[in-house]
């Protein structure tokens, strides 16, 4: 693996010239794109649990939901609207990274005032405390609900989708792709139709991204405290491959009610006269009277088996992209 000390001394690295922006955003990509092709199949099977009725559901759990949706529509249904995911969460996990990254650059400098500027260039910096490390995943997750709404809308749009008479029997529209998805919403509903669901996202993202961060930063912060290391480059990615796992498992434990709540919404029709929710709370009440506790945590199964592999790659191509740019 590159590493800084692999450049001579007498010649500068040309990574120091790469911003700090670039070098999370670029690393916050990579990680994104293996997110989604390690977890897009299991999202898959959890929006479709998720978005069927209760009443009338169509998988009895996630393993009828896997053979069903594998025997009638092949391996290929499990990446049913990649596509958006793939350009839009590679965006998303950027973002993500690049506020929680920006926040904790803002908190270690700030802690560095609480010590005497005669000092600081020996005297390394207070850790980042609990407080500061969930401030900056919240600012992450707000951050990328701006993007997330939109691209997880048009997602699940096309994941729930079996056919076309299926589609129309339930009185949903069928799309193509992501692009006539997007072309027909807006069409339709406008810029408010493409961005459905974005309040509710909001909440979803400051409750997962702020346990999320906080999981990882602080596993990571004591373990480096505990074996002395002072160089994030010299963390080994088994370490960071685990603590992603606990991460990913602290995210959704942290939000998966209104990730349920979310995906109701924005599979609700777009046409607010022919809608079964009036609003969040509408949609989050009405589930729970309908079918209890158990109805806010459709799909956590099959979200839980996706948490610790997504991830623990996700982290683990976040630290190689940075290292290999260079912190």
């Amino acid at each position: 693996m590159v590493n800084a000390s692999a450049t001579s001394a007498s010649e500068p690295d040309f990574r120091d010239s790469i911003p700090r922006t670039v070098k999370d955003l670029v690393a916050g990509s990579v990680a994104g794109i293996v997110q989604v092709l390690v977890g897009q199949p299991f999202d898959t099977i959890k929006v479709r649990l998720q978005g069927q009725s209760a009443a009338n559901p169509i998988y009895k759990g996630p393993a009828d939901a896997f053979m069903k949706t594998y025997k009638q529509e092949g391996a290929a249904a499990f990446y049913k609207g990649t596509l958006t995911p793939l350009i839009g969460i590679g965006a998303c996990v950027s973002i993500q990274f690049f506020a929680n990254e920006y926040m904790k650059r803002f908190f270690t400098n700030r802690n560095l005032t609480s010590i005497p500027p005669s000092e600081r260039s020996a005297t390394k910096p207070p850790p980042l405390t609990t407080v500061q490390l969930l401030i900056s995943g919240a600012a992450s997750g707000i951050a990328n609900s701006v993007l997330s709404a939109p691209v997880e809308h048009i997602r699940i749009r096309l994941q729930v989708q079996t056919t076309e008479a299926d589609a129309i029997a339930t009185g949903r529209t069928f799309y193509k792709g992501p692009v006539d998805a997007i072309r027909r919403i807006y069409a339709e509903r406008g810029i408010a139709g493409v961005w459905k669901g974005q309040g509710v996202t909001v909440a979803r993202e400051i409750l997962a991204y702020s346990a999320y961060f906080v999981t990882y930063e602080s596993l990571v912060q004591r373990y480096m405290e505990r074996e002395g290391i002072t160089d994030r480059t010299k963390l080994p990615m088994a370490k960071a491959m685990g603590y992603g796992a606990v991460a990913g498992f602290g995210f959704w434990i942290a939000c998966f009610p209104v990730d349920v709540i979310k995906s109701k919404i924005q599979l609700d029709h777009l046409d607010p006269a022919k809608r079964l929710y009036r609003s969040s709370w509408h949609c989050l009440t009405h589930t729970f009277r309908a079918e209890g506790v158990p109805g806010l945590f459709r799909g956590f199964v099959p979200c839980m088996l996706r948490a610790a592999p997504v991830n623990s790659f996700t982290f683990a191509a976040f630290e190689i992209a940075m290292n290999l740019l260079g912190r």
